[in-house]
């Protein structure tokens, strides 16, 4: 049974890993980044909502006496 070779492992993983890299590399340089957006001024609006400004009956203390 003949022996496996393993001389040129070491060159043909090295050139791969070269290659990978620049192929990477060049495909991050061609990449578009965006400028950095300014951030929007966004008014704020209050709702009138109704448990905003009574109390229900989930909010009342347990150790009133229910009416």
């Amino acid at each position: 049974m003949p022996q496996l070779d393993t001389s040129t492992w070491f060159i043909t993983i090295t050139s791969m890993i070269i290659t990978l890299f620049i192929m990477f590399q060049l495909k991050i340089s061609k990449h578009c980044y965006y400028n950095n957006p300014e951030p929007l001024t966004t008014k704020m609006q209050m709702h009138s909502t109704p448990w905003k400004t009574k109390w229900t009956k989930i909010y009342l203390p347990l150790l009133l006496p229910q009416q």
